[in-house]
C-alpha cells in the first residue's frame, strides 16, 4: 500500500512516483511500475511520452481510476488558448477523459505571456473537471506568491529540483507554509549522489540500496518522490520501502550533503529557456 498525501484540491497524491523523462520505453517502463505496485505516474508534454504512459497503464492492467497520472503543461504552450487547446491534445494522446494533476512546467518569468495568465486557465481546466488538480513546477517563492495573490487560488503541488546535494529547504518550508505539496524530481540528483560515502555507508549499514537510502530521506522528509529507471530490478528496488525508516542520525548526516546553489543541476528557474 502506497502512503498518500492530502492535496488542497480534496485529491491523495501517492507519496512514491514513477518518472518518465527520457524513458526508453515509456509504455513497457510504466507497465512495468504499475505491475509493481507504483501507483503515481509522472509525464509531460515536454517528454514526448504521453501516448506510451497511456498505453502502460491500459497494458498494466491495473484500473485507471486507482492510478494517479501527472502531466505538465509544455514551454511553447502559456498563452490561456494554448493551455486549452494543449491540455486537450495531452488527453487524446494519453487516452484518457482526465488526468489526475496538470502542472505548469517552467515559470518562464521573462515570457511575454505572464505565468499568473497561464495559471487562470489552468484554474478553467480544473474547474472543468478534466484536471483534478492544478499545480506549478519550478516555482520560486516569489512565483507563488504572485500567482495566489492573482486568483486566490494556492497550487496544489510544487514539483522542484530536490536531492541531498540540493536540499532546497527554503523553498520547500515555504511551500509547507501555504499548504502545498513538494514533488521532489531528480530525487537521486541524476545518479550522483548514488555512490557518494556517506549514502553507500548507510546502504551497506542497513542492507538496503544507496537509492533506497536517498528515496527513504525524501519520504521521511514529507516530499513526494518520482524516481524513473528503464531496468526492471530497479524499478522494483525503488518502490520496495515498506517499513525502511532512518533514524534520525541517518537523516542528519544526508541532509549534511547540502551544497546549497552549488549542488542544483539545472537552471535556476528565473534563467531557464533564456
Amino acid at each position: 500500500m502506497t502512503t498518500t498525501l492530502p492535496l488542497n484540491s480534496g485529491a491523495q497524491i501517492p507519496q512514491i512516483g514513477f518518472g518518465t523523462s527520457q524513458a526508453a520505453d515509456a509504455a513497457s517502463s510504466v507497465a512495468e511500475a504499475l505491475r509493481a505496485g507504483y501507483r503515481h505516474i509522472d509525464t509531460a508534454q515536454m517528454y514526448g511520452n504521453e501516448a506510451g504512459v497511456g498505453e502502460g497503464v491500459r497494458a498494466s492492467g491495473v484500473p485507471r481510476e486507482e492510478v494517479f497520472v501527472t502531466t505538465k503543461l509544455n514551454n511553447g504552450h502559456h498563452a490561456p488558448a494554448d493551455v486549452h487547446r494543449t491540455f486537450e491534445e495531452s488527453l487524446n494522446r494519453l487516452g484518457f477523459d482526465y488526468v489526475d494533476l496538470f502542472l505548469i512546467h517552467w515559470p518562464l518569468p521573462f515570457l511575454e505571456t505572464d505565468y499568473v495568465e497561464t495559471w487562470k486557465a489552468m484554474l478553467e481546466l480544473q474547474d472543468s473537471g478534466r484536471a483534478r488538480a492544478v499545480g506549478v513546477s519550478n516555482f520560486q517563492p516569489e512565483h507563488l506568491e504572485r500567482v495566489i495573490e492573482a486568483t486566490g487560488v494556492t497550487p496544489a503541488v510544487n514539483q522542484i529540483e530536490v536531492h541531498p546535494y540540493f536540499a532546497n529547504d527554503e523553498l520547500r518550508a515555504f511551500c509547507r507554509e501555504r499548504g502545498i505539496v513538494v514533488a521532489a524530481w531528480s530525487p537521486l540528483g541524476k545518479g550522483a549522489e548514488l555512490s557518494d560515502p556517506v549514502i553507500t555507508q548507510l546502504a551497506e549499514k542497513h542492507g538496503r540500496t544507496a537509492a533506497q537510502v536517498i528515496l527513504g530521506w525524501h519520504l521521511q522528509r514529507g516530499d513526494v518522490v518520482i524516481p524513473k529507471s528503464d531496468n526492471p530490478e530497479r524499478i522494483r528496488a525503488n518502490r520496495d520501502l515498506a517499513g525502511f525508516e532512518l533514524p534520525a542520525e541517518d537523516l542528519a548526516a544526508i541532509t549534511a550533503l547540502d551544497k546549497g546553489e552549488a549542488g542544483r543541476r539545472s537552471p535556476h528557474p528565473n534563467e531557464f529557456g533564456k
